[in-house]
């Protein structure tokens, strides 16, 4: 296809959260990439606790510019092989005035950024490398009715703060100067929306659907889940409550998750398209192995699973969970059946039971022990099962929670490792390589791995003065393990997403990402009327 001399955006809007907004942005990022096009995600506000590190991209609005001087001063004093601004006047001149200041943010950039986990799914099928600029502002719900604000990858404190409706006249600026970058940088920016451009009680504070979808002359696609019912109600109204400048964006219908025979849809699709002027595009068969992971990480446990259970999996599923897409990989492995445990009776059975990540450590603690799952977990590890605990899932497996800071809460840990996290303000968010050491029991296979993931936490831990030592794994006490080898705690993300992992674990090909992209983009060229995706990006 011949290049496009601008970059045009694409934009996948949805009537209701989880029509599949997500899946057919990826599969579209794919899709053009493969024509030989620079592309790029984009997602101007995401709420989601699923977050990916990804590298800095220090961009004006970030990092203000360096002070006039500064970075002369810095090379000098980096010749000088000095390793942080606390320089000498004897070795080197004074910095200028606000260069130590400008340093230090620069250098807090330097340990990465967070975005949303379909922005990052999404780049890798466009083939580029994550960006911040990519998901702007990542909303990370902590409790019912709070949520962490990170803007450009960083936590906001005074963002976090503020009420939900005067957010968006402070990040408007920020979030339309990220989608130009891109703009300028690519051929074609595939847009995802959030939730549904109908929620008339929101848009006047709008920032993420068809206030975006103006300031890019987006193409946009309406995409519904026809499983749920109500499918053509769902669209027309989506399309009467849009205004008409936002309706002529909308370029067709997309019918997603059917079931059954399409010509039976008849004359459903006709009479809208006479209703609204749009036609239906594409209607796309219910494909729940497409071995992505769902925006917020859940797994269906409807599905139904191929082959025989070898080795079935128990998910703590706590109301804070967080990052549970990294598990999507070991969904996918043959014989492996993942399960949400919910009780007690949902882990009786289970050969390995996983603390995810949480959001909200001390509170999701609190919850579990109101379940009984504290007492199964404990007797399930007594009978030499293994427990998995990752990142939040580590620090509860410890003795105690400590916060002086009103960081998280304080509480008693499970005990199920010596262990004792004390909560820091500062955040933790880093890409992070290392090597496990040697490992016994369960998790013996694991010995010796280089593993590549993340680190998403606030707090510390450290050995309980009181207790045993129990076995630090990985160096920087990013693993610990007990005594007998059955109970294992790491803060690294992305562990199941590690090809050596999986393979030392089961000793098992599972499909690759690159795999799962190119068939998403495969199934929608089959199912789209035949050159509607070009079409979207091509001159008027």
């Amino acid at each position: 296809m011949k290049q496009v001399a601008m970059a045009r955006c694409v934009m996948v809007l949805g009537t209701t959260s989880g029509a599949g907004k997500s899946w057919l942005a990826t599969a579209l990022c794919r899709w053009y990439a493969r024509q030989g096009f620079k592309v790029a995600p984009f997602k101007a506000q995401n709420m989601s606790n699923n977050a990916r590190v990804v590298a800095p991209t220090l961009v004006a609005s970030r990092t203000a510019l360096p002070p006039e001087g500064a970075v002369s001063w810095l090379g000098a004093a980096r010749r000088q092989e000095v390793v942080a601004p606390t320089l000498a006047a004897s070795r080197t001149a004074l910095p200028p005035e606000g260069a130590v200041s400008w340093l230090g943010a620069a250098r807090r950039q330097d340990a990465g950024g967070e975005i949303g986990s379909a922005q990052y799914f999404q780049a890798l099928a466009a083939r580029a490398e994550p960006d911040v600029r990519m998901n702007p502002l990542l909303l990370k719900p902590e409790r019912d009715t709070r949520s962490q604000v990170v803007l450009l990858g960083r936590v906001d404190a005074e963002l976090t703060r503020m009420p939900w409706h005067e957010r968006g006249a402070r990040v408007w600026p920020v979030v339309t100067q990220a989608l130009d970058e891109l703009r300028a940088d690519n051929d074609v920016v595939v847009i995802e929306g959030a939730g549904s451009p109908a929620e008339i009680n929101l848009k006047h504070s709008d920032i993420v659907n068809m206030r975006i979808a103006r300031h890019a002359d987006a193409r946009c696609l309406l995409v519904t889940d026809i499983d749920r019912g109500g499918a053509f109600a769902h669209l027309y109204g989506t399309w009467a409550l849009l205004d008409e400048a936002e309706r002529a964006l909308v370029r067709g219908f997309v019918l997603n998750k059917f079931r059954g025979d399409a010509s039976l849809l008849e004359p459903g699709p006709r009479m809208l398209e006479e209703l609204t002027g749009i036609p239906c595009v594409a209607t796309l068969p219910m494909w729940r192995q497409h071995g992505l992971p769902d925006e917020d990480g859940v797994f269906d446990e409807r599905s139904p699973h191929a082959g025989a259970v070898h080795k079935m999996v128990a998910i703590v599923a706590y109301p804070r969970i967080s990052n549970l897409d990294e598990f999507q990989a070991l969904k996918n492995v043959a014989g492996v059946r993942l399960v949400w445990a919910r009780s007690p009776a949902d882990i009786a059975q289970a050969d390995w039971v996983i603390l995810p990540g949480s959001k909200h450590t001390s509170g999701d603690l609190a919850w579990l022990r109101s379940q009984g799952l504290d007492r199964a977990i404990a007797q399930h590890a007594q009978r030499g099962g293994a427990v998995l605990g990752i990142c939040g899932g580590l620090q509860m497996l410890g003795e105690a929670l400590i916060d002086t800071e009103g960081i998280d809460g304080n509480g008693p840990g499970l005990g199920l490792l010596p262990l004792v996290t004390v909560f820091e303000p500062e955040k933790f968010v880093k890409k992070t390589q290392a090597r496990f050491g040697d490992i016994i029991g369960p998790w013996a296979a694991l010995s010796g791995a280089e593993v590549s993931g993340y680190e998403i936490h606030n707090g510390r831990t450290s050995q309980h003065a009181g207790m045993g030592a129990g076995r630090l794994v990985m160096p920087g006490g990013l693993a610990w393990q007990n005594d007998q080898g059955n109970v294992l705690g790491v803060y690294l993300h992305g562990l199941f997403e590690d090809p050596a992992v999986l393979h030392a674990l089961f000793g098992a090909r599972v499909p690759t990402l690159e795999s799962v992209f190119d068939g998403l983009a495969d199934f929608i060229d089959a199912h789209f009327v035949a050159g509607v995706i070009p079409d979207l990006i091509r001159e008027p």
